[in-house]
C-alpha cells in the first residue's frame, strides 16, 4: 500500500467529528433557570421569551429641547393670529410669534392643553401638552420666555415621540436563548421589567495534568514544560461567558487526580482537563477516568476522532452529581482547537445560548495548502472582507500547532476529511473568531 492509502485506512478507523460532537452534545442539558434582578442579568442567556409589559415611550414626549406647539399655528400655509413679518435677514422672509404659557420639564406630571396661538417651552423627555403635534427646536427661535418668535417651521410631527412609537406593550423583546447585552438591559428596563428568568453562567473548572508541568514565570527546561494550557483555557472559557476557575497543575498521581476531581464537582457545572488523553504509559487521565475503581470519578469515554490537531478526546461524567468532563490533549495548540471544537459548544449548550457554534463564512483561499487526508483540520487564518463583497482567507504560517498563529488568527479555516489539497482561489469554510481588535 502507498503512504496515502495507509493514511486513508487509518483515518477510516477514526470517528467522524460531526458524529462525535452529536453524541456528546445530546448528553448535555441546559442548566436549570433562575430568576435574576435585571442588574445581575447581564452576561447570562434568557431562559424564556420576554414580552414588553408597557409601551416605550410610555407617553407622548418631546424628543428635543424647544417649544411644543400646534403645527397649524406655525405652518407656512396659514397666516393665523401669530403671523408677523420676519426681521431683516430671517430665513423664509417671515416669522411666527406665539405666547409661551408655561415650561415643561422631564419631571412635569400635571396634564396641560394648548390653545390656539400658544406654546409650551419643553425639555427633551418632557410630556407633551395635549394638542401639540410639533416641537420647534430652540435654535430655530429667538428663545423667548413670555413669547417666542419662530423663524423656521418644522414639519408636522418633528421633535416628538409618540406613545409606543418604538415598542408597544406586548412586543416580543427577546426570545429564549438570547444573550443579555447592556443594550438589552436598557430595553428591558425602559419597558418596565425589573427581573428576568435566565440560565446561569456555567461554572467551568480547568485542570492541567502532567508531572512535567511547571507554573508560569519561568522558561521551559528539559523535563519541564510551562503550563500554558490551563491559563489559556481559563481565558477561553471566560470569553464564552463562563465563570472560569483555574485550579492549577495536577501531577500524574492517580489518588491526587481522583481527589481533585471529587472536590471540584462541588463547584463545577463542567470540568475541563488537559493532557493525558493518549495511550502512552504516562497518560494518567485516560487510565483513571476511563474506568471505575471504587470511586465516583469515571467513567469517561476516550475516542479517536478524525480531528487535526489532537485526535484523542474524552467526554463523560464524574462525581455523585455526574458533572460533565471534557478531556483535551496536552499540546497547547491541540488543546485550544479542541476547546473550540468541543468545549465551547458544550459551555454554550449548558448556558442555553443559541447557536452553540461560532458563525462561519465561505471565503476564497489566497494560497494553495495541503491537509492530512481523512482528518478535519482547523487551521489558524486571517479572514478579510472584499470590497466587492464576500471574504478572502489567508492561512497563517506554522499550521494549527503554532501558538503564535492562533494568537494572530481571526478565523479558523476548516478543511474537510476528503480535502488533501486546497488550491488558491478555491472556496473554503472559515469559523469567525470573536477577537476584539
Amino acid at each position: 500500500m502507498t503512504a496515502t492509502a495507509d493514511a486513508e485506512a487509518a483515518a477510516n478507523e477514526l470517528t467522524p467529528l460531526a458524529d462525535y460532537l452529536g453524541s456528546v452534545l445530546r448528553r448535555l442539558r441546559a442548566l436549570p433557570p433562575l430568576d435574576l434582578d435585571l442588574t445581575q442579568a447581564y452576561g447570562n442567556v434568557l431562559a424564556e421569551d420576554v414580552v414588553a409589559p408597557h409601551s416605550f415611550p410610555a407617553f407622548d414626549q418631546a424628543a428635543v429641547d424647544g417649544y411644543a406647539a400646534r403645527w397649524e399655528d406655525i405652518s407656512g400655509g396659514s397666516r393665523g393670529p401669530g403671523y408677523i413679518p420676519a426681521p431683516s435677514g430671517a430665513p423664509g422672509g417671515r416669522s411666527i410669534r406665539l405666547n409661551v404659557v408655561g415650561d415643561l420639564g422631564a419631571a412635569s406630571w400635571r396634564p396641560v392643553r394648548l390653545t390656539p396661538g400658544s406654546c409650551f417651552s419643553v425639555a427633551a423627555g418632557a410630556p407633551l401638552p395635549a394638542g401639540a403635534d410639533v416641537v420647534v427646536p430652540v435654535e430655530w427661535t429667538d428663545q423667548g420666555m413670555a413669547a417666542v418668535e419662530i423663524f423656521r417651521a418644522p414639519k408636522r410631527g418633528y421633535g416628538l415621540r409618540r406613545t409606543g412609537e418604538e415598542l408597544s406593550a406586548g412586543t416580543l423583546l427577546a426570545g429564549a436563548g438570547t444573550y443579555v447585552s447592556p443594550a438589552l438591559v436598557a430595553v428591558l428596563a425602559a419597558t418596565g421589567i425589573g427581573h428576568v428568568v435566565v440560565r446561569p453562567s456555567p461554572r467551568v473548572v480547568i485542570v492541567a495534568t502532567g508531572d512535567e508541568l511547571v507554573d508560569v514565570g519561568r522558561g521551559s527546561q528539559p523535563g519541564q514544560v510551562v503550563d500554558a494550557n490551563s491559563h489559556a483555557l481559563t481565558a477561553a472559557a471566560a470569553e464564552v461567558g463562563a465563570l472560569a476557575y483555574r485550579v492549577g497543575i495536577c501531577d500524574d498521581d492517580p489518588e491526587g487526580l481522583r481527589g481533585l476531581l471529587e472536590d471540584q464537582t462541588l463547584r463545577a457545572d463542567l470540568i475541563i482537563t488537559t493532557g493525558g488523553t493518549g495511550t502512552g504509559p504516562g497518560d494518567m487521565v485516560r487510565r483513571i477516568l476511563s474506568r471505575r475503581e471504587g470511586t465516583r470519578a469515571g467513567p469517561v469515554t476516550f475516542t479517536e476522532v478524525a480531528l487535526y490537531p489532537g485526535t484523542a478526546l474524552g467526554f463523560g461524567t464524574v462525581g455523585a452529581e455526574e458533572v460533565p468532563v471534557v478531556c483535551l490533549p496536552g499540546d497547547p495548540g491541540a488543546a485550544l482547537i479542541g476547546f473550540e471544537v468541543l468545549a465551547r459548544p458544550a459551555i454554550n449548550l449548558l448556558a442555553g445560548a443559541e447557536p452553540v457554534f461560532r458563525p462561519s463564512v465561505r471565503a476564497h483561499l489566497l494560497e494553495t495548502i495541503t491537509s492530512p487526508v481523512g482528518l478535519r483540520e482547523f487551521r489558524p487564518a486571517h479572514v478579510a472582507e472584499r470590497r466587492g463583497g464576500g471574504y478572502t482567507v489567508q492561512p497563517l504560517p506554522g499550521g494549527p500547532f503554532t501558538l503564535s498563529g492562533l494568537a494572530e488568527a481571526n478565523g479558523l479555516m476548516v478543511l474537510g476529511e476528503r480535502v488533501n489539497t486546497a488550491a488558491a482561489g478555491s472556496t473554503v469554510d472559515v469559523l469567525l473568531l470573536d477577537r476584539r481588535r
